[in-house]
């Protein structure tokens, strides 16, 4: 999973990723800077707007480029900040807005990807201009953390860099808009328009200067709320950010089913036969690996026996890399090295061909659990007396309580898995 964050004004480079950096993303339509990082292990792709020192007025902003840079990049989602004015008494200043609907009133900008339509006629419905997911998961954000917050609103996007008159904003109120800002409505219909679910929050700085006993709408009043709000945003994009993250592993986790006192008196079996089974389950594991992984030049993916065969074969079909089998004892045809690992009551052996495994290929390990991490250990040390390199082990479930993550990294692996078991 990757999540694009457009940061609008007074969040142009917010400073809250780990492991981060900047790189340019060339486009059809233009160079975009993104800077990329990790949120709680999801990786991230930010991009300012305006620019870190917000020097592009609204309508010169490069649209068709943000959005496609985050396409290239493999966004899954995009969340958006825009600071709007209130055309609402009930939308107060610092509130924030979970927008539903939009207006546009914009007249100079790029709306479409399709410049011709060569391949036949291309009309996106913009029924629904924001991701009802998305949408949902902040609101929910909102709820847990306790924003002053509407959990949906029309905003109207304008041209700026001017603001409204008295009768335009007089206008834009007689036709249901909620809140007004100059931002939202290109990025919509483009991220609509290139598959990427898309939604904004905004957040109420002013009254435009439709409410007479107000003073109107100045770029200092902007800048003075949202500065004083803006941890609300951070804090509700960093929440929201986790809820995606562990909506993944929560349906995951719904396709997996657990067997009382299998194969003995008190184990509770996770059984991945029932995920297996579930296009749609096996799908999304799948998908979460590669996102994971696409980029990492792994070239070997080797599987445990059993259930990793499974998992091991589609992937490496995916990163169009080789699949190697790890088996048990007497499995294998051809010259073979083996390790001997330690079982609850005795011992057990793994075994690779020799020529599985060229000196230097990077290898991913996978399997369907990982438990004490005895056979993991072992399969990493077949790869290693090869003269392979273990990049990361990668495993659907963990079970927390048997501490299999850290006696791999405390040997110094890498261990990602995607759904845990803990006390259950």
């Amino acid at each position: 999973m990757k999540i694009g964050i457009i940061g609008g004004s007074g969040l142009e480079d917010p400073d809250i990723l780990q492991e981060q950096d900047e790189k340019i993303v060339e486009t059809p339509y233009g160079d975009v800077l993104v800077k990329t990082g990790k949120l709680f292990d999801v990786d991230i792709v930010l991009v300012s707007r305006h620019g870190k020192r917000h020097e592009t007025p609204p309508s010169y902003v490069n649209n068709r480029a943000n959005i496609y840079a985050l396409k290239k990049e493999n966004v899954n989602y995009i969340i958006a900040t825009t600071a709007c004015g209130s055309l609402k008494e009930e939308i107060k200043r610092g509130d924030i807005v979970i927008l539903d609907q939009f207006i546009d009133f914009t007249k100079f900008r790029k709306l479409s990807f399709y410049d011709k339509f060569e391949q036949g006629p291309v009309h996106v419905s913009l029924a629904e201009p924001f991701s009802n997911f998305l949408r949902e998961k902040l609101i929910e954000s909102c709820r847990e953390i306790g924003l002053s917050f509407h959990n949906k609103g029309c905003v109207v996007t304008i041209e700026g860099p001017r603001f409204s008159t008295f009768a335009e904003s007089k206008m834009f109120r007689m036709l249901g808009a909620d809140v007004i800002n100059m931002s939202i409505a290109p990025e919509a219909i483009l991220a609509k328009e290139i598959g990427i679910e898309y939604a904004a929050i905004a957040m109420s700085t002013d009254y435009d200067c439709w409410k007479q006993d107000e003073e109107p709408v100045s770029w200092t009043m902007i800048e003075k709320i949202f500065k004083q709000n803006s941890e609300n945003v951070l804090n509700l994009i960093l929440h929201t950010v986790k809820k995606i993250s562990n909506s993944d592993e929560k349906f995951v986790k719904s396709k997996i089913r657990t067997i009382p006192d299998f194969p003995k008196q008190g184990i509770m079996f996770r059984d991945v036969t029932t995920l297996f089974k579930d296009p749609a389950g096996l799908k999304k594991v799948i998908d979460i690996f590669h996102e994971r992984y696409k980029n990492k030049n792994i070239n070997v993916v080797a599987g445990i026996e059993s259930r990793g065969f499974i998992l091991a074969g589609i992937l490496a079909e995916r990163l169009n890399a080789s699949f190697v089998p790890i088996r048990k004892k007497g499995k294998l045809p051809y010259e073979k090295i083996s390790e001997t690992y330690d079982l609850e009551y005795g011992t057990d052996e793994v075994e690779i061909h020799k020529d599985a495994i060229c000196p230097g290929d990077k290898v991913l390990i996978i399997d369907d659990l990982i438990a004490t991490s005895g056979t993991a250990k072992a399969s990493a040390r077949l790869i290693q007396r090869l003269g392979g390199n273990v990049e990361e082990f990668a495993f659907v479930i963990e079970l927390v309580d048997l501490h299999g993550r850290e006696k791999l990294e405390s040997t110094g692996y890498n261990v990602f898995s995607i759904v845990k078991f803990e006390g259950e």
